[in-house]
C-alpha cells in the first residue's frame, strides 16, 4: 500500500507544481486554489505513505536516504499547510510544491529496502532526534524559500520594473518577517537535535561527542544560523543581507547532508 500511495503523492505534487507554474504566468486565482487542493491531496497520500512505512519497518522511517527524503518532504508540506492557515499566503506553495516533488522523486531513485537497525542504535532517542532535526531543517527550508522570494521582490524594486511576480508575491516586509519567524523556530530545534543526538551517541557508542562528520557539520550549521540570528538582533542584518545569508546557510546545510549521506555512507550507518 505504501508503494501505491508514494506514487499517488508524487503525481499530486507534480500536478500542484504544474498548476502553480501556470498561476505564476497567468495570475488566475482559480488556478492557485486548484494547486493548493492538489498539494493538500498529495499531503494526505503522503501521510498514508509515511504511516505505512513506519508500520512495515517497525521504527522511525528515517534511517536511509530514501526514507529521510520522503519524511523531509512530508514535513515541509505539513509546515506549509500550517503557515497557509496562519498567514493566508497561498503563493508560497508555488515554491514548496516543486521542492516537495523534487525530494520525493529523488527518493524514488534510491534503494528503498527496509534494513534492520543495529541493536546499539535501537533507542527511543532515534525518533526524538530525527524528528527534531528534520523539523528544524524544514523550517530552515521555508526560511530559505521566503528569502529567495524576498530577493526576487527586492530586485523588482531596485530595477523599478514593477511587473510579473511582483504583483502576486508578498511584500518584502512580510517576507522578511516570515523568514525571521522560521529561523527562530528552526534554530532551537536544531539545538535540541544536536543535544539529543549527543545523548543518543552516548547511549549507542558510549561517547557524547565523537567528532564524526555529522556532528561536525551540524555544529558548523549551528554557528552559521547563530551568527545570522545574532546579526539580525544586534547589527541590523535585515532585508537583503539577511536573505542572502539565509540562502547560503541552507545551502551549507543541504550540501553537508548530501556529502554525508551520498559520499560518506550516511550519518547513522551502523546497520545490521
Amino acid at each position: 500500500m505504501g508503494y501505491l500511495f508514494f506514487h499517488i503523492t508524487a503525481t499530486a505534487y507534480l500536478a500542484a507544481t504544474l498548476i502553480y507554474t501556470a498561476y505564476l504566468f497567468s495570475h488566475r486565482e482559480g488556478l492557485i486554489k486548484g494547486a493548493t487542493y492538489a498539494l493538500y491531496a498529495g499531503g494526505v497520500a503522503h501521510t498514508v505513505t509515511i504511516i505505512s512505512r513506519w508500520v512495515e519497518a517497525g521504527r522511525t522511517p528515517a534511517t536511509n536516504l530514501h526514507e529521510t527524503l520522503t519524511l523531509f518532504s512530508w514535513i515541509i508540506v505539513v509546515l506549509y499547510a500550517a503557515m497557509l492557515y496562519r498567514y493566508r499566503v497561498a503563493v508560497i506553495g508555488a515554491f514548496v510544491a516543486p521542492l516537495a516533488f523534487l525530494l520525493l522523486i529523488t527518493a524514488s531513485f534510491l534503494p528503498a529496502e527496509i534494513i534492520p537497525l543495529a541493536p546499539m542504535l535501537e533507542s527511543w532517542w532515534l525518533p526524538v532526534h530525527v524528528m527534531l532535526a528534520l523539523l528544524g531543517n524544514a523550517f530552515f527550508a521555508l526560511a530559505s524559500i521566503f528569502a529567495i522570494m524576498y530577493l526576487i521582490q527586492d530586485r523588482y524594486l531596485k530595477s523599478r520594473k514593477i511587473q510579473g511576480l511582483y504583483f502576486i508575491l508578498p511584500s518584502v516586509e512580510v517576507l522578511d518577517e516570515l523568514s525571521y519567524r522560521c529561523l527562530t523556530y528552526g534554530f532551537p530545534l536544531l539545538t535540541l537535535a544536536i543535544i539529543t543526538g549527543a545523548i543518543w551517541s552516548e547511549y549507542a557508542l558510549g561517547s557524547y561527542w565523537t567528532w564524526g562528520q555529522r556532528q561536525i557539520w551540524s555544529l558548523i550549521t549551528w554557528f552559521l544560523y547563530a551568527a545570522l540570528l545574532h546579526g539580525r538582533l544586534t547589527s541590523g542584518w535585515r532585508g537583503k543581507k539577511s536573505a542572502m545569508l539565509s540562502v547560503v546557510a541552507f545551502g551549507v546545510l543541504i550540501g553537508s547532508f548530501l556529502l554525508i549521506n551520498v559520499f560518506l555512507g550516511g550519518a547513522h550507518g551502523l546497520l545490521r
